[in-house]
């Protein structure tokens, strides 16, 4: 099997992490992993916001979760988390976004990150990405300016040895896959 594909079967989010601080330089290499990402017209439309602080990144945690959002408590013991916004796309961009009627930065944004946890699991790192957060308080508490959304967070740190690498449950290849036609 190929070593890509070994990488890809590796990569999963985790929910657990240990107290062990991630070193800068593999968060650089993450950083540049996604840096490098393509974009719809070369925009590079993301900004990442490592926040390594600990009071800090406890209270960006806190806007993870609450009653309504329990699933994500996981994200307080995590390290580090990288906030991800979207800086504002070029008139190309959003000109192509209306014509096609496609969130061409927030693809853009997914690839990015993706390249990010793919070179995180590659350097024995465990990451999740977190979609559902208040924006509102991550904004204030990282002064992140007016116009700036924050796409997604990503929980970053090492997880404990016990926690292996599950399976992956996913459609058949068959279910997803077909040639010259739906």
């Amino acid at each position: 099997m190929s070593q890509f594909l070994d990488l890809v079967k590796k990569r999963q989010s985790n929910r657990k992490y240990t107290e062990q601080p991630v070193e800068k330089e593999k968060l650089l290499q993450c950083v540049e992993a996604a840096r490098l990402a393509p974009s719809a017209h070369n925009i590079q439309p993301w900004k990442f916001i490592v926040v390594d602080n600990m009071e800090l990144k406890n209270r960006v945690a806190e806007s993870a979760c609450d009653e309504n959002k329990s699933f994500n408590k996981f994200s307080s013991q995590a390290p580090v988390i990288v906030v991800v916004t979207l800086e504002q796309p070029c008139s190309t961009s959003r000109s192509g976004r209306s014509i096609e009627d496609k969130e061409w930065p927030l693809i853009d944004i997914g690839i990015a990150v993706e390249h990010f946890c793919l070179q995180a699991s590659e350097l024995g790192l465990s990451t999740c990405m977190i979609g559902w957060f208040y924006e509102k308080l991550v904004k204030e508490l990282l002064d992140i300016p007016e116009g700036k959304d924050v796409a997604l967070m990503i929980s970053v740190g090492y997880a404990p040895d016990y926690f292996g690498v599950k399976e992956k449950r996913r459609k058949s290849t068959d279910e997803v896959l077909s040639y010259n036609g739906y």
